[in-house]
């Protein structure tokens, strides 16, 4: 017996009758021992994951020894006042939300040159 490539299996089905397809799905699980419905759904979180993020949060993980330099790129990033800007560099935390990935990077090279510690989450 021949192989079949991969697309002449799916034309293949494409042509029977949901009838068909139902008992064809019946005789892999008796022939195999397997639920070819149930390998598709736990391939689906895999390519999920596989997925490239469109967005990050820019996180501060800590300020360096060249805080005000920080305080000053937090400010200019976020808008926030100097006591809320000095309050994120001294604690730590979300610099930017749901940022895009290019401005996220972009916000996290400024701040590592500033000598922060940065990390997207």
């Amino acid at each position: 017996m021949a192989k079949l490539s991969t697309q002449e299996i799916i034309d293949a089905i494409k042509e029977m009758k949901i009838l068909e397809v139902k008992e064809l799905v019946d005789a892999m699980k008796e022939e195999f021992g397997v639920d070819p419905s149930a390998v598709a759904v736990a391939a689906a979180p895999v390519a999920a994951a596989e997925e490239e993020k469109t967005s990050a949060t820019v996180v501060l993980k800590d300020a360096g020894s060249a805080k005000i330099q920080v305080i000053k790129v937090i400010r200019d990033i976020t808008g926030l006042g100097l006591m809320d800007a000095k309050k994120l560099a001294d604690e730590g935390g979300n610099v930017k939300e749901n940022a895009s990935m290019d401005e996220a990077n972009d916000i996290k090279a400024k701040l590592e040159e500033a000598g922060a510690t940065v990390e997207l989450a």
